[in-house]
């Protein structure tokens, strides 16, 4: 079963519609590493698609944020203005759905299964997966450099971990011997004697100066991970920023992917 997986949309629904139309006819069901919403304008749609449409799902800090459930005043002050802006837009629908999401990781098998099916210690680590917003042991932590992998390789259970929380498509490839980064071009063949942490970038706020939106396709069967990128735009999702009076630096870092 091929996956679509995407992490931090961040309520930019621009972006999410180019990545759907770019990736159309090629998955079975879609996949989410949290952060719904923040920083962009089109909250409550964003969190309405993933209520219909998304196989499984791990929740991120802005998501804890704008359901009222993480304490504001550790946001920089845009990220805090944004935050307090969606929390006053949200539907009642849509804060439910933000409160229920799930800490990860969550792990699901090659079929999808896992979240509504076996639980994930009767789910193998060769034909398992896992869902993790930033690293598999703290939501919160962000995995920036190989030695951050590096640290992790005793706390591994599955041969990939998918992450986000950086918003910088990539990951980690751990040999027996050594970390490397991933270099997201194409597509990134699995082996079985090497554990992957994979991150798809962000859909809604990259920000490795590629302003185009992030995901992958990930086929457990072939045992394959393509990263791509979609235009999208930027325009219309940075106006709507505007519009909404959130801050101008919101909506200028679209242009840049930074």
């Amino acid at each position: 079963m091929p996956f679509l997986i995407l992490s931090d949309i961040h309520a930019n629904l621009e972006a999410l519609q180019a990545v759907l139309a770019d990736a159309q006819g090629r998955y079975d069901a879609i996949l989410c590493l949290g952060d719904l919403v923040g920083y962009g304008a089109d909250p409550n749609a964003v969190v309405e698609w993933a209520r219909e449409n998304l196989r499984a799902v791990v929740r991120g800090n802005h998501d804890k944020a704008g359901a009222g459930e993480e304490p504001l005043y550790i946001y920089n002050p845009a990220a805090r203005a944004a935050l307090e802006w969606t929390q006053a837009e949200l539907t009642p629908l849509s804060q439910a759905y933000l409160q229920g999401m799930p800490r990860g990781p969550l792990r699901l098998a090659a079929n999808g299964g896992g979240p509504d099916g076996a639980g994930a210690d009767q789910v193998s680590q060769d034909r398992g997966f896992d869902l993790s917003h930033g690293s598999p042991v703290d939501e919160d932590e962000y995995l920036i450099s190989a030695g951050d992998a590096a640290l992790l390789r005793p706390e591994l259970e599955t041969r990939v971990t998918f992450f986000g929380h950086t918003h910088i498509q990539g990951g980690f490839l751990l040999a027996r011997r050594t970390v490397a980064p991933i270099r997201p071009k194409g597509v990134l063949q699995i082996r079985p004697d090497h554990f992957y942490l994979v991150n798809p970038g962000s859909v809604g706020q990259p920000r490795d100066r590629d302003p185009r939106a992030a995901y992958v396709l990930f086929d457990p069967d072939a045992g394959t991970v393509e990263y791509r990128r979609a235009e999208y735009n930027v325009d219309r999702a940075a106006g709507k920023i505007a519009a909404a009076g959130l801050p101008d630096f919101l909506a200028a870092r679209l242009y840049e992917g930074m």
